[in-house]
């Protein structure tokens, strides 16, 4: 999903990494010690995570954090 002001866009696939990994959404947020309220939002693309939890995401879906999270200029 993304989040977008003017000039840059922030995507993820957390969705799609979290299904690959066979993790719900509950355990996804228990693993980086979030609410599953973050995990939609961040899914959705509205909410873009701070560094550290990108990074905790990033690790539990064993992958790094550019293979997850992107952000562009429009």
């Amino acid at each position: 999903m993304f989040i977008r002001d003017k000039q840059h866009t922030v995507t993820n696939s957390v969705r799609d990494a979290r299904r690959q990994s066979g993790l719900t959404q509950d355990e996804l947020a228990m693993k980086v010690q979030a609410t599953r309220q973050t995990i939609i939002a961040i899914e959705k693309g509205n909410y873009v995570p701070s560094v550290l939890l990108a990074l905790k995401i990033a690790r539990v879906l064993q992958q790094n954090v550019e293979e997850i999270f992107s952000y562009e200029k429009i």
